[in-house]
């Protein structure tokens, strides 16, 4: 647990409301609120109903770094579509959850296992009595990989588990045993909660969508730049070194000889074949090395594959519906 979550330092951020702006409305019958990890750090939260007459149980979203639930608002309609309610919640240090250091901007967590007990701490207290079952865990990027440690430890908490670009591990140009050890002894000098690479970062603009990472997709880009506009609050900027040492650790661990073993969940992993951010080989070689999971890798997808053209998220969707949708029987 973080010991940081307990300090004076936490900034909270005042109202769970969510942003609703004309090019990004809110998903109908969205309800919004708090909820407390059991380390004491507050994470916004939102519940959306199923829509339609056949229900199908629950879908757990998780984000990855830097997202926040008004992001994935056209997504969660196309779950809710299905006949799924849809439940989601800011990672703590990001969107509308506590930030917890005192550069609210600076990306931090003190150990991946926090992100660990964000998911178990709201499964818990959120899903379990508010969201009907079965649940399933879909998660992106960074949410994939906690999700993918999720898999391991508790059988009963997810029926599938569906991925779109996990960050099973990054191309930073050195190993990740060498880059856990670097930003370790920098956690540990006390660097902690300098950034990492601020040079990197760039505030999301219609100047930075040419060349961008995430999409290709200009419309959901700018839907992006135009909801931080409204809501500058949800923003987190470049990660720390203390969030790059805790990643880079937990990256490590799953791409160990016995991880893929150790998943105990059906999981469907979907890689982006033009993905920047994290690597697609990493995903593609767990992938190959599963036991009861499996990928799949979308040709011309940039990193967000859920924020990428309609072509690509038709595909992507295609993909859950086989695994999910399709495996569900309506209830």
């Amino acid at each position: 647990m973080s010991l940081l979550a307990k300090s004076s330092s936490v900034a909270k951020v005042e109202g769970p409301e969510l942003a609703n702006i004309p090019d990004n409305p809110v998903p109908e019958g969205a309800r919004a609120g708090y909820f407390e990890t059991q380390d004491r750090v507050r994470l916004r939260y939102a519940t959306f109903p199923a829509l339609g007459q056949k229900k199908r149980g629950t879908i757990c979203l998780v984000h990855g770094r830097t997202e926040y639930i008004e992001k994935y608002f056209e997504t969660i309609v196309d779950f809710q579509n299905r006949g799924f309610n849809v439940a989601t919640f800011d990672w703590r240090g990001q969107g509308g959850s506590d930030r917890l250091i005192g550069n609210p901007k600076l990306g931090y967590v003190e150990d991946f296992d926090d992100y660990v007990t964000d998911l178990v701490d709201f499964h818990a207290q959120i899903l379990l009595p508010d969201c009907p079952p079965p649940y399933f865990l879909v998660g992106h990027s960074m949410g994939g990989l906690v999700s993918l440690f999720v898999s391991t430890r508790d059988q009963l908490m997810f029926d599938r588990v569906f991925l779109g670009s996990p960050m099973v591990s990054v191309d930073s140009g050195v190993s990740l045993s060498t880059a856990a050890t670097i930003l370790g002894a920098g956690k540990y000098l006390g660097l902690g909660q300098l950034p990492l690479n601020p040079w990197n970062f760039k505030h999301p603009s219609a100047a930075t969508f040419p060349g961008n990472d995430i999409t290709s997709d200009h419309k959901r880009y700018m839907r992006m730049v135009k909801t931080l506009n409204h809501r500058p609050d949800l923003e987190i900027a470049a990660p720390s070194i203390g969030w790059g040492a805790a990643s880079f650790k937990a990256m490590l661990k799953a791409n160990s000889s016995e991880f893929p073993s150790q998943i105990r969940l059906p999981v469907l992993m979907l890689a982006a074949a033009s993905d920047r951010v994290v690597s697609t080989s990493a995903t593609e070689q767990l992938g190959i090395s599963m036991r009861i999971g499996r990928h799949a890798v979308l040709p011309n997808s940039r990193h967000e594959i859920f924020m990428e053209t309609d072509a690509i998220r038709a595909q992507a969707l295609a993909a859950f519906d086989a695994f999910i949708t399709e495996q569900t029987k309506a209830l």
